[in-house]
């Protein structure tokens, strides 16, 4: 099969090229590529990579820096278990696991952090698209329901770390690309280390013409941290961005008209206007900042404490409405952390904490004149809290049984009033039960190199705002939190020289409850649970640096990557009025995806980097009367850094993506209304950088 001869041919490169290196080279050891030896922070302490008992994948900034310097989508992709996709750019969506289904745009059911602040609201939204990829020095996903420590989600936890925190270094740096299809991107920076404080600055700008007519994008971003320590024992934190971020959405197609024009936008008909005389497009403009205390009280207890806050200004003029929302959350993460005496045979750590976030929105629906907002339709406000105690005991012993378990209690509640056109002069509340969120897991080190661990965990995920109140413009109180149970277990394999690094599980996951998005005639949406969803899987991730440090021959470095995805997610007692769709495959999930990479390092600084993806069809229905076909995306990358002078370090780069000129979409809208299902992705298109680090 195709997936098959890819991935195979481009191992088999690799290690040809590796058989011509001497034996000796390939045994030298380079700290930076032992991927085996990454830690994690995500469970509230750093700890390596190969010990965590749970599934967790790290993108640190050289993989980041391997792929195009323009969207998230490549490199969270290259993640076993993950999808991301960007319907048209600007508008990405995240699912870890099958949490795509609630999802038509934007992220829902998985919970991010940016450091330790929720980039995540109370409502259960994330703005992901706010953030500069260039801004990302680091990316952590706990994949799987994991609300001990971090809230209810059912889809899993990430991680983005806005400093790289193994470089401390005072630098500027200044970056820009640009390619087909209008795109531009730069990128400054500056990093400042002086005595007990360290300054970091970062500013970009991106625009895209886009592919597809009615595409354009442009982003203004603006990142600040701070690090002051304050004593020996005491460290504060404060960070931050803006973000103003427009996108012209171009609407989904039949596929009579994705097969004759990709590059249309959405046709009007008789009765509907299209995307171009509707102007659809999102303006959104994001403040997040906040500030985080890390305080050692003494050799055994430390406290964090995060205070946060953002506000969101979005209006998204569509074919049928003009939505405005102006949302503000603030909030308040913080824990404790008591550790054992140091032991011979048992070390424990327990932590207490709480986080709580309070997001008042106000959403409003007026009439959609040729993307002037119009009268009102709609207007009303919800206040949404969500909260939860959590506490962890971790232990290892003997150096060999790792041993953790956790448990959070949850609160969650919303309060809403329509303004207009019902004029309701107070709230009302709605109320959920309180949920217990236990996670139990262990590891355990067979030898130094050798890793087996299991865990259980149970997910819990209420309703979003965006659910509760969709774009029906009608307050659905009855829609039920979706729930279930995770079973895992797995292993982790390094070599001696912790230059080969592989991680394989098995998952299963039974949801109840599910969350789906419906759509009226009009295309107005609304949220139904639908019966629950069968989730077993199976992921690998396997990278070799075959050769390292290599400065004799003409290899220099050579390093292969593979990730597989595989499984069988299926809808349980689902059915409606007219259809039982039990047994029908997980709507907008392929059930088999294969990423599989090279890169070569050559004399003079030189590299190149290979990756092919294999996604195969992917249902957009929940019938599965219709599916995306599969596809293989080839791109590759070429470069070029050199330190230029005593202090300065140049870079050259130039990429090609989709070099087979595959037809596909990378995004396509599901369940659609009149089979629009189609959002064309661009065939095969070119960039080239420039990068300057002082």
């Amino acid at each position: 099969m195709i997936r098959i001869y890819f991935s195979l041919i481009l191992i088999v490169i690799a290690h040809s090229l590796s058989l011509a290196q001497k034996p000796a080279d390939s045994l030298k050891k380079d700290s930076t590529k032992h991927l085996a030896g990454a830690t994690v922070r995500g469970y509230l302490i750093e700890q390596p990579v190969l010990s965590v008992p749970a599934s967790v994948s790290v993108l640190n900034p050289a993989q980041l820096n391997l792929q195009p310097q323009n969207s998230l989508v490549s490199a969270f992709n290259t993640v076993p278990g993950v999808r991301m996709e960007e319907r048209s750019p600007g508008s990405y969506r995240l699912s870890i696991r099958g949490s795509l289904l609630r999802s038509p745009f934007g992220v829902r059911d998985v919970k991010i952090y940016y450091d330790e602040i929720p980039l995540t609201d109370a409502g259960g939204n994330t703005y992901l698209n706010a953030i500069d990829v260039n801004s990302v020095q680091g990316v952590e996903v706990l994949k799987g329901p994991d609300g001990s420590l971090f809230g209810a989600n059912s889809g899993g936890v990430v991680l983005i770390s806005p400093v790289n925190r193994y470089n401390d270094s005072s630098h500027l740096w200044a970056e820009v690309n640009t390619g087909s299809y209008g795109l531009f991107h730069e990128n400054t920076g500056l990093q400042s280390t002086s005595g007990n404080n360290q300054l970091n600055i970062n500013q970009a700008f991106q625009s895209y013409g886009g592919y597809r007519q009615h595409s354009y994008m442009q982003r203004n971003y603006v990142q600040v941290a701070d690090k002051l320590r304050l004593s020996k024992n005491d460290q504060l934190k404060v960070l931050g961005f803006y973000s103003e971020l427009s996108y012209q959405t171009p609407g989904g197609l039949t596929l009579a008209q994705y097969q004759a024009d990709p590059q249309l936008a959405r046709l009007p008909t008789k009765a509907v206007p299209g995307a171009i005389q509707q102007k659809i497009a999102i303006y959104q403009k994001m403040l997040l900042g906040g500030v985080v205390n890390q305080w050692q009280l003494s050799d055994r207890i430390k406290n964090v404490t995060a205070l946060f806050g953002s506000y969101v200004d979005f209006a998204n003029p569509f074919i049928t409405n003009y939505e405005q929302r102006y949302e503000s959350t603030y909030g308040l993460r913080t824990y404790f952390e008591l550790s054992g005496r140091p032991a011979t045979v048992i070390n424990w750590k327990v932590n207490l904490g709480l986080e709580w976030q309070q997001t008042n929105s106000d959403i409003n629906n007026y009439g959609n004149n040729m993307g002037v907002r119009d009268t009102a339709q709609t207007l009303d406000k919800i206040n949404t809290n969500q909260h939860f105690i959590f506490a962890r005991y971790l232990a290892d012993v003997g150096k060999r049984l790792h041993v953790e378990a956790a448990l959070s209690l949850n609160f969650y509640d919303y309060d809403f009033r329509n303004v207009y056109p019902n004029n309701e002069a107070s709230f009302t509340n709605r109320n959920f039960t309180p949920q217990l969120m236990p996670r139990l897991a262990l590891s355990y080190q067979f030898t130094n190199n050798f890793i087996w661990r299991a865990s259980v965990s149970r997910g819990y995920s209420t309703p979003t705002t965006a659910e509760i109140r969709p774009t029906d413009n009608l307050i659905n109180t009855n829609l039920k939190a979706e729930d279930g149970w995770n079973y895992e277990t797995g292993f982790r394999l390094r070599n001696a020289d912790e230059s080969m690094f592989l991680d394989a599980s098995v998952f299963y996951y039974r949801l109840n409850n599910a969350i789906v998005r419906r759509l009226n005639p009009d295309e107005t949406e609304y949220y139904i649970n639908a019966g629950g969803t069968s989730q077993p899987g199976f992921e690998l991730y396997f990278t070799d640096w075959i050769i390292r440090q290599n400065k004799v021959d003409f290899i220099r470095g050579l390093q292969i990557n593979e990730s597989v995805t595989l499984n069988k997610f299926t809808f349980s007692n689902y059915e409606d009025a007219t259809t039982n769709y039990s047994g029908k495959q997980l709507t907008g999930v392929p059930a088999e995806v294969f990423v599989t990479s090279v890169q070569v390092k050559f004399p003079g600084d030189l590299y190149v980097f290979v990756e092919h993806n294999y996604t195969s069809r992917i249902p957009l229905n929940d019938g599965n009367t219709v599916y995306a076909d599969h596809y293989n995306l080839l791109q590759a990358k070429a470069g070029w850094e050199h330190p230029v002078g005593h202090k300065t370090r140049l870079g050259i780069y130039a990429g090609v993506d989709n070099v087979l000129n595959e037809k596909y979409s990378l995004g396509d809208d599901l369940n659609a209304v009149g089979n629009r299902y189609y959002n064309a992705s661009a065939p095969r298109n070119y960039y080239i950088g420039l990068k300057v680090r002082l």
